[in-house]
């Protein structure tokens, strides 16, 4: 914080000329009745959605946009979000969006059970949600908490309790996860952070910088492009995807990081992460026209579906009332000096 909490009272009339978290409500279209919280944090603007996860699902620097929103655009809760394939109708992206905890990737179905794409946390309601702007004299900022539920009678009862936090000054967003098993079996734990950049952000004058020791492609097609994984094209009618599987190195801590950077305004987006709970890593590369984005995904098993890790033997379980917590930074970098260290710092990963 550039000045002090006297200081900032001085050159103001009330703090929400500069930081605020207030409670919105959307009033059209398929959004219609949706909650959700803007905030404000200095040069940062975000939402996040209370009856989606209260995942971030937009994320603005200066005015300019720096993610992704799918065609369908802001969807409130519907009886189709989950109903296998119809996810793609669904899925908003956003600065992030939480796919699990049953399954992630493709849908599947396992002795008649249905486990539609990205699972369903994405689309669970909050509950004992909370806003506040907290004034100290070390900083000011802005705090978001909620509890998701994924549960079934006689299923899982699993729980996520959200913090999402923004202190003036940092351009940052910190997003504090504690997820619980509230039954009495070991339940699956499927989770993969969908983060995912757009326009006018996202353009040819990008550039990808991971701490990656291995790059390899989904399928044949992807393989074939994966020289190209860390930049950006201009848009391509009716082009394909890319997807493409890293090995990250991290730090002693296994904390590690990704960032994007745009050349031509010198802004770049570094999201931080721990490897102990989220050892995957998914670059999800679109420069289809209409639907042109990248998504940075960190994740806890391999991006394949449920059917794929139950096949493989491998499939991560929370034990009975068994908690596991993740971070996620993610921060605004703005000029050619803090873009430096942040590849100085994935250099010295590497």
């Amino acid at each position: 914080m550039e000045k002090s909490k006297q200081e900032l009272f001085r050159y103001t009339g009330n703090l929400q000329q500069l930081i605020y978290a207030r409670p919105v409500r959307y009033q059209e279209g398929r959004s219609e009745g949706m909650n959700a919280y803007e905030v404000k944090c200095g040069d940062i603007t975000f939402h996040a959605m209370a009856d989606k996860c209260l995942d971030v699902s937009d994320l603005s620097y200066k005015g300019m946009n720096m993610t992704f929103l799918s065609k369908p655009g802001l969807i409130g809760r519907n009886a189709w979000d989950t109903a296998g394939g119809e996810a793609q109708r669904s899925i908003m992206c956003g600065l992030f969006f939480t796919c699990g905890f049953e399954n992630i990737c493709a849908p599947c179905n396992i002795d008649g059970r249905d486990y539609p794409m990205h699972g369903r946390m994405r689309t669970s309601p909050a509950e004992h949600c909370s806003a506040d702007v907290i004034v100290r004299e070390d900083g000011i900022k802005a705090v978001l908490s909620a509890e998701i539920r994924e549960a079934e009678l006689f299923g899982e009862n699993m729980v996520l309790r959200r913090r999402v936090e923004s202190e003036l000054g940092t351009n940052s967003i910190l997003v504090t996860d504690e997820i619980e098993n509230q039954t009495f079996r070991p339940e699956p734990l499927i989770l993969m952070y969908h983060c995912n950049m757009g326009y006018p952000f996202l353009d040819e004058n990008c550039e990808i910088f991971l701490p990656t020791t291995e790059v390899r492609g989904r399928e044949e097609f992807s393989e074939q492009h994966k020289d190209k994984w860390n930049i950006m094209e201009p848009p391509e009618d009716n082009a394909r995807e890319y997807v493409f599987y890293h090995r990250l190195k991290a730090d002693s801590d296994l904390n590690t990081l990704a960032l994007m950077v745009n050349n031509k305004y010198s802004v770049g987006l570094l999201i931080e992460f721990n490897k102990k709970n989220l050892p995957w890593f998914v670059e999800w590369k679109s420069i289809v026209s209409g639907d042109y984005v990248v998504g940075l995904e960190p994740a806890n098993v391999t991006p394949y579906n449920r059917e794929y890790h139950l096949k493989n033997g491998n499939l991560h379980k929370l034990g009975p009332f068994e908690k596991e917590t993740n971070t996620l930074r993610f921060t605004v970098l703005d000029g050619t000096e803090e873009i430096e260290k942040a590849k100085k710092r994935i250099q010295e990963l590497k």
